[in-house]
């Protein structure tokens, strides 16, 4: 009896230490990532900041670089706990090729406010502002979108859906609790799977959201805008399988370019050269109007 007992405490101990971890773990990655982001780079001060309003709650903050009249138009949505800083570098050949740039920072990222980071249920309502933002702010241009991971996701998520002339989406999750398995499974092995339920069980709990409405997969099929996929061949976070099915969900026009080598990364950063004449191969024809 004593042994049953001895187990019993040990096993319910466990359990509640596995929350415990598991509660910090959420605390953590839902938690405000606030920071100033300074000023705009030199070789981009033709730009200015910008702020609009969000069904988020937020108010956004940006920059807007301007572009050539008549060559389009492109909202940079980065990823989770990063800022539009991590854009810059899509920012700078994209201006250079004579697109109009927005970066902005999501609700709780960088110099936008927020309470908790949502994984793209909130970020969604930004997205759209963002691009209705750019409409008003780029009169005429044809716009694009290129959505990082969370910020792809945040795209897809939007309802109604944002209205774009092309999007482009790079490492985005089909379903949170793919993204969930797939972080917990990577830093603990076989525990990872047992557990995920309770950092799912937190969404609700702590954002007033289910895992449920974070399904990307349930929303690419609503999007008719031609669509390029950009996706890490070793990616661990969000698996070559996970992003093939989100590819086969969409419809067409789509293409999938799977990049050699990389994994959750910046793949603009990991595969610079062959990025930049693939991105601008794909927007060319949907947002030039002097083609």
């Amino acid at each position: 009896m004593r042994k049953r007992n001895l187990l019993f405490v040990s096993i319910v101990g466990a359990l509640l230490l596995s929350w415990a971890a598991v509660w910090l773990a959420g605390s953590v990655l839902s938690a405000p990532f606030n920071q100033s982001v300074g000023e705009l780079p030199a070789d981009l001060r033709s730009g200015r900041a910008v702020e609009f309003a969000s069904a988020s709650g937020a108010r956004v903050r940006g920059w807007l670089v301007p572009g050539v009249p008549g060559a389009g138009a492109v909202a940079l949505m980065h990823g989770v706990q990063a800022n539009r800083l991590s854009m810059l570098g899509r920012a700078r050949f994209l201006q250079r090729a004579g697109y109009t740039v927005l970066l902005f920072d999501f609700q709780a990222h960088g110099e936008t406010a927020g309470e908790h980071i949502t994984f793209g249920y909130l970020e969604s309502r930004d997205a759209r502002a963002a691009v209705e933002f750019l409409r008003v702010a780029a009169p005429g241009e044809r716009v694009g979108v290129i959505g990082v991971s969370m910020g792809g996701a945040a795209t897809l998520l939007a309802a109604p859906p944002v209205e774009a002339d092309a999007m482009i989406f790079e490492m985005v999750y089909p379903t949170i609790t793919q993204a969930v398995v797939n972080r917990l499974t990577m830093r603990l092995g076989g525990w990872g799977g047992a557990l995920t339920p309770l950092l799912s069980a937190q969404f609700k709990l702590k954002l007033g959201v289910g895992a449920e409405q974070l399904r990307p997969i349930d929303k690419v099929t609503e999007i008719n805008a031609p669509k390029l996929f950009i996706v890490g061949a070793e990616d661990r976070h969000t698996t070559l399988a996970e992003s093939q099915a989100l590819f086969a969900a969409a419809r067409e026009p789509k293409e999938l370019w799977a990049v050699s080598g990389a994994a959750h990364v910046d793949l603009h950063a990991a595969a610079r050269a062959e990025y930049e004449r693939r991105v601008l191969q794909f927007l060319a024809p949907y947002l030039r109007k002097n083609r």
